[in-house]
Formats: structure tokens, C-alpha cells, sequence
């Protein structure tokens, strides 16, 4: 693994794609092409990537990673190793989180206490939550709380992978499903994706709203697995 990372953040430094990633030009395999990450503006740099002035006006774009190929490097070797793991099933990139979260709901289901975990989640994000509730009431821009439960939180963004940015509203696949279906089979989680959703998806964000001060829906689960957060005026 650390001979994979150290060859990536090589040929990241040269210019090139990541062992495994590919010829030149394309996606790493699996990976679909035709747009930015999420959050990256189309032809734009990646968020907090910076630019430089050139001759006659011309500017050049760098990476954002000067300083930190290797890191980059041991990413995308991550990424590539999780990927490639399809047994007992295809493994996604937000695998372990979502098993994080399931062990802990089950956790909490089991002794009867879930309503005491929600409550629990939204207090230790309550530095966060108070400091965007003073933005939104400086501002008046509500926007600012779906910013601050969706693209600026990692635990949200690196859980809910396909995160579609719309004005007043959030959309994603629900992410419990894929390791949910197999985990029932093999007695290691009871939950349902109904009973995650309500009992401890939906609650969350509720509670992250009401401490900032706005109100929002969260849609059930749809036929197309999609889930909605929206602002409610």
C-alpha cells in the first residue's frame, strides 16, 4: 500500500494519472466520465485551489496539492484498493462510514435509547451549528444551513456520495442500502432503510435545523432510492 501511495503522489507530481487510474486523458476504472466532483465548478479549479498570473494576461491553474502529492497520492491509492473490492459485495467509497453509522444505531436501537443518540449527535455538533446560525442571522441567507449540513460538513458529503446542490435543497441517494442488504442476510444488522430514515437520518437533520434556526423537509425514501432536504419558508 504505502509502495502504491508513494507512486502516485510520483506521477501526480509528474503530471501523470495514478498507478491503476488508467491511460492518460481518462476516469480511473468504475469511474464514470462527463462532469466535476461534486462541489467543483465546471472548468474550474477545485475549491481552495489557486491561480497564478501569467504573461500577457494568461493564467495558470494550480492543483491546490503542491506540498501534499504524497497525501493526494495515498488517497487515490485508497480509493483504488476499496473500489477494486467487490467481494462478499462491491465495496463504495463511503463503506466504513456507513458501517460506523449502522453499528452505532444498532447499537442504540438494541438498548432502547435512540431518541437519547439523536439528541446526543446533535450536541456534539452544536460548535458548528451555533456558528452558522450567527452567519444565517447576519446574513438572512438561509442557504447557509444546508451549506453548513451538506458541503462543508465531510460526515455529510463523504457519506452521501452523489450529493445533487440545488437552490434551497439537497438531494442524494440514501446511503445505508448497499451494506444494509447484505448485512441482514448474515444476522449482523436488523435495521430497515424505513427505520434508519426515520429514526435516525430524518431526527438529525431536523435537530440540526431547529439550532439554526431555520426549518427544512426531508423527504422519504423514493422509488429512485432519492432523498430531498429542502428549506421550508
Amino acid at each position: 500500500m504505502a509502495e502504491t501511495a508513494q507512486a502516485a503522489g510520483e506521477a501526480i507530481r509528474a503530471g501523470g494519472p495514478p498507478p491503476g487510474a488508467g491511460g492518460a486523458g481518462g476516469p480511473p476504472p468504475g469511474v464514470g466520465a462527463g462532469g466535476p466532483p461534486p462541489g467543483v465548478a465546471a472548468g474550474g479549479p477545485p475549491p481552495g485551489a489557486g491561480r497564478h498570473g501569467g504573461p500577457g494576461g494568461m493564467e495558470g491553474t494550480a492543483s491546490g496539492f503542491e506540498g501534499r502529492e504524497e497525501m493526494l497520492g495515498r488517497a487515490v491509492a485508497m480509493a483504488i484498493r476499496t473500489l477494486k473490492d467487490s467481494m462478499p459485495y462491491q465495496h463504495e467509497m463511503n463503506d466504513a462510514l456507513v458501517k460506523m453509522h449502522l453499528n452505532s444505531v444498532q447499537f442504540a436501537k438494541n438498548k432502547g435509547v435512540l431518541k437519547e443518540y439523536v439528541q446526543h449527535d446533535v450536541k456534539t455538533m452544536m460548535p458548528m451549528l451555533t456558528r452558522m446560525k450567527g452567519i444565517i442571522e447576519r446574513t438572512g441567507n438561509r442557504e447557509t444551513a444546508l451549506v453548513g449540513m451538506f458541503e462543508r460538513t465531510p460526515c455529510l458529503y463523504q457519506l452521501c456520495l452523489d450529493l445533487e446542490v440545488a437552490p434551497g435543497k439537497r438531494t442524494f441517494t440514501f446511503p445505508f442500502s448497499n451494506v444494509l442488504d447484505v448485512s441482514r442476510k448474515i444476522g449482523q444488522f436488523d435495521l430497515t432503510n424505513e427505520e434508519v430514515h426515520e429514526a435516525w437520518l430524518k431526527p438529525r437533520l431536523y435537530g440540526y435545523a431547529e439550532v439554526m434556526g431555520v426549518r427544512i423537509h426531508v423527504s422519504d425514501i423514493g422509488p429512485d432510492h432519492k432523498v430531498t432536504v429542502s428549506l421550508v419558508d
